[in-house]
């Protein structure tokens, strides 16, 4: 007579804990000044704010994920090769730390940030 493995619960991880998981591996990436809100346009002023999780949006479909990336990108960085890294960057980091698939991530580059140089 074996004994059939019964669950004993479930575990749940908030949109807002994969969020913070996404901002430090945005944060990590060559090219990438920041994120930003959605409505870039309407919040310009505080543009690099403390609070890096507004740029990040996190949807489950089908127990897979879907995340959206709102990014500032340094000016004279090739944007496609900065965008194709952060989508490997915040897809890997998110399945190594959820052991759940990533079904998309879209990067978003919402400006070009100039350095000042003098």
């Amino acid at each position: 007579m074996s004994e059939e493995l019964q669950p004993r619960g479930r575990i749940e991880v908030s949109p807002v804990a994969v969020s913070s998981i996404v901002s430090e591996a945005v944060q990590r990436c060559y090219g990438v000044v920041g994120t930003v809100p959605k409505n870039f346009a309407a919040e310009l002023a505080d543009m690099l704010s403390t609070d890096r999780k507004r740029g990040v949006q996190i949807r489950v479909r089908n127990r897979k994920i879907i995340i959206d990336v709102y990014v500032v990108v340094e000016y004279g960085t090739r944007i496609a090769s900065v965008a194709q890294s952060v989508k490997n960057v915040v897809r890997y980091q998110v399945e190594k730390a959820l052991e759940m698939p990533v079904e998309a991530v879209n990067v978003h580059v919402q400006a070009l940030r100039v350095s000042d140089f003098s």
